[in-house]
């Protein structure tokens, strides 16, 4: 029989929490929350991606949204039990507001909360027809001159963009277009994704030939579909691809390939954008209400300008141009960079019979994959973690319960426990010349991805080639291109018949000043980081990622991407703000973003 004292507990303390709210006894609610407490908001109070960290932020919160927000029914979530360990209750909670239906992740610590995760699910009366609210796609009965499914939606492509505009453009159809594009196409909100390439899933097909995921299956799946139990645990590149298009086949998703967006321009007075668009060397203008960039995290790529570039005779170009190792047999390449795309690549070299070096110009923070799916996401995100109940949607929530401001005191512990399993390893690695960091504070790679998204690689065998000298280093920065290789601070002159810059990207406004303008770009400021005053991302701090998600400085100016993890769980708020916009529903944005930094 199960033990429901603590059940009890927390339920008594969500009757007080939800009385005090209902109330608008603010004080009586701030009580309720330790000192060094954490609220973490997915829209559904702040109509932002927000955390509120401490009482007073708490207070300032709840002061401005309580009386537009209008909870009731704190309660633990149906089909749940509340535990508790190591002094900590935690409990999954459901709630309502006035518009829409909310769950989350509380813990409490002597009674009081320590951190509170809310997000909001759906809308009222604007909810997904799942389950039971499925459409019945037959027709039953008769009747002259009805269209068949087929013809429904071909008229609706024929006429979206053309006789009917869309709500939202979504510029981008790579997996972070496509998983929005999915949840607007089941909210009923009209959507038009462009994408430059011939095909859904080209964006990873195009990539250099040995490219697989490096996150697992679990941590991967799309909205709705989840990959199939015999899915790779890691999935190459055009499986990926093929899987994308697929998708975007059986979600019906309007998406528009050899397509690229010339120009878009917001007119305040309508609210209305004018994207114009190159379809396939058709000419259209859209008038979206909504534009979302979903152009990858990573904006445009940074191609170094250097010194006698133009007199090389060889091959170069950036690692996203990366043909792979084809054709090289027996030459000599380069890889400026020793993170993830340029391990990758030069493993592809040796293997193909190519002479490569890689240069390393800073550290670099190095984990392999076994330890890292097992001691970083196994709890998580693996079959033992299915096995033991636990689904997708819950991870996601319980990774996104960790305040960014604390998720580094949680990752610590997981990377010196790596360190310790794989010493020999860094031994051999730092033998050979690698030059290793664990991150500015210990906190291992998802710091380092959520804070700057590069400095690091998972190491999936590229460093056993290192260890054993078959991928050569050198260390510094290039000065100059000469015709037949490059030179570095040094003074080491390294030869080349092909040079790849694996330099990484730039900021997702980048892709704002090439398509809308640079004014717009700088009001909308640096996207991606956490303001954590670390290398590559200045503070001052933010507390969220920015601009990511959420309500940007421009009005109806979104941006969306990340990993696969990411676009599936943050396009459930994208598309519930979207959709509430579209519907006249959506309450005063807490806490707009200010921007610091121009991200150029």
């Amino acid at each position: 029989m199960l033990d429901t004292t603590i059940n009890d507990q927390v339920t008594e303390f969500l009757d007080a929490f939800g009385t005090a709210l209902e109330n608008g006894d603010i004080d009586a609610a701030v009580d309720m929350f330790e000192t060094d407490c954490y609220w973490r908001d997915l829209v559904s109070f702040t109509w932002n991606i927000r955390t509120m960290e401490g009482k007073d932020q708490v207070r300032d919160m709840l002061s401005a949204q309580l009386s537009a927000t209008q909870p009731t029914g704190w309660r633990i979530a149906d089909g749940e039990v509340a535990s508790e360990d190591g002094g900590i209750t935690t409990a999954w909670i459901s709630f309502e507001t006035g518009i829409a239906r909310g769950y989350g992740l509380v813990r409490l610590r002597e009674g009081r909360i320590w951190t509170l995760l809310t997000s909001m699910v759906e809308l009222k009366g604007h909810e997904e027809p799942l389950g039971y609210e499925r459409p019945l796609g037959a027709k039953h009965g008769a009747g002259k001159g009805r269209m068949t499914w087929a013809e429904e939606i071909e008229k609706e492509r024929t006429e979206l963009g053309y006789t009917k505009q869309p709500y939202t453009v979504i510029i981008g159809g790579g997996q972070g277009g496509i998983a929005l594009g999915a949840r607007l196409r089941q909210l009923g909100v009209p959507t038009i994704i462009v994408e430059k390439n011939e095909r859904p899933g080209d964006s990873w097909r195009n990539r250099y030939k040995s490219l697989c995921l490096h996150d697992p299956v679990w941590y991967d799946h799309l909205p709705y579909l989840p990959f199939p139990s015999n899915w790779p645990v890691f999935a190459p590149k055009d499986k990926i691809g093929d899987w994308l298009e697929m998708y975007t086949k059986i979600m019906e998703l309007n998406y528009w390939t050899r397509s690229t967006v010339q120009s878009a321009s917001f007119d305040e007075a309508t609210q209305e954008w004018t994207v114009k668009v190159d379809r396939d060397g058709e000419a259209v203008t859209l008038k979206p209400k909504q534009l979302v960039f979903a152009t990858g995290m990573s904006g445009k790529a940074n191609m170094p300008d250097l010194l006698g570039m133009d007199t090389f005779k060889g091959d170069q170009h950036h690692s996203s141009k990366h043909p792979g190792p084809d054709g090289y047999a027996g030459k000599k390449a380069v890889v400026v960079g020793s993170n993830n795309s340029a391990h990758d690549i030069c493993a592809a070299l040796w293997e193909a019979d190519v002479d490569v070096t890689m240069v390393q110009r800073s550290t670099t923070h190095i984990v392999r994959s076994e330890p890292l799916m097992e001691i970083g996401l196994g709890d998580l995100y693996s079959e033992r973690a299915v096995e033991a109940g636990m689904t997708t949607n819950k991870a996601d929530l319980i990774f996104a319960s960790l305040p960014y401001k604390i998720l580094h005191e949680f990752q610590i512990p997981v990377y010196d426990k790596i360190k310790e399993v794989d010493a020999e390893f860094y031994a051999g690695l730092e033998k050979a010349g690698f030059q290793l960091d664990w991150g500015a504070d210990n906190s291992g790679l998802f710091m380092k991805y959520l804070r700057r998204g590069s400095g690091y690689y998972i190491d999936v065998g590229a460093s056993q080639l290192v260890i054993d000298g078959k991928i050569k280093l050198a260390h510094g920065q290039v000065t100059e291109v000469v015709e037949d290789g490059l030179v570095l601070d040094d003074g080491t002159k390294l030869e080349a018949d092909m040079i790849v810059y694996a330099t990484g990207y730039g900021s997702m406004n980048g892709w704002v000043a090439g398509i809308i303008d640079q004014e717009t770009a700088d009001k909308v400021g640096k996207v991606w980081g956490l303001g954590s005053d670390t290398p590559k991302d200045p503070g001052p701090w933010e507390g969220e990622q920015r601009n990511m998600w959420k309500p940007t400085q421009q009005t109806a100016l979104w941006f969306h991407g990340g990993n696969l993890h990411q676009s599936r769980h943050y396009s459930q708020f994208l598309s519930l703000q979207l959709k509430a916009r579209m519907e006249g529903l959506d309450g005063p944005v807490y806490g707009l973003q200010e921007s610091y930094h121009l991200g150029r």
